[in-house]
């Protein structure tokens, strides 16, 4: 009886769930990386991997997934965007936006959570936004003015740039999980913890 409560409170199906975004995310660094107007952080679209991790895996699963990638990255693999790895990414000008991931992953996802077993693409944005967005900026931009040894003021100033793929992301992101959503029930994170709760998980 010991086994089946440990398996039920972490089923299988969930590791194979945290492992396929986690490789999503590191796939979505392949295209590479844009750095605009001097600033140091680079944009790419493994945001927009965080975003969709949270709105379909939800707090706990999609701060795992993150962590997975990260722990992969800092041990040498080069699976950030424009093939970078290694603990020199966690020194660097965007080591707080990388770290505001995983925070930000599981604000998506307990945001997610509380729209029900039915989040319309409202509250899904709304999450990736808050998540995804607000979030990781809390983390990144302090991090990068103390890094690089500009004002707080600048490097908020030159993460102004990343607002307006950020929305479009956020925005594709819900699409993609409400999409999912429709067509797989248990994406939706308040099913799946309801399914947990039951005894229904795998």
């Amino acid at each position: 009886m010991k086994d089946e409560g440990k398996q039920r409170g972490f089923p299988t199906g969930d590791l194979a769930r945290v492992a396929v975004f986690a490789a999503l995310i590191a796939v979505l660094g392949l295209p590479g990386s844009l750095n605009l107007f001097g600033d140091a952080v680079p944009i790419t679209l493994q945001t927009f991997g965080v975003m969709l991790a949270g709105a379909i895996l939800g707090t706990w699963r999609a701060a795992l997934a993150v962590a997975v990638l990260l722990v992969l990255v800092a041990a040498g693999l080069p699976l950030l965007a424009g093939g970078r790895g290694g603990l020199g990414v966690f020194a660097g000008p965007s080591a707080g936006f990388l770290i505001g991931w995983l925070p930000g992953a599981a604000v998506t996802g307990w945001l997610v959570e509380r729209a029900g077993r039915n989040p319309g693409i409202v509250p899904l944005v709304v999450a990736c936004l808050v998540g995804g967005v607000g979030v990781v900026y809390l983390f990144g931009v302090p991090v990068q003015a103390a890094l690089t040894g500009i004002s707080l003021g600048k490097a908020a100033l030159l993460s102004v740039q990343f607002l307006p793929g950020d929305l479009l992301k956020a925005v594709f992101a819900s699409v993609v999980a409400r999409g999912t959503q429709r067509a797989y029930p248990d994406a939706v994170p308040a099913v799946h913890q309801e399914r947990l709760r039951t005894g229904g998980g795998r």
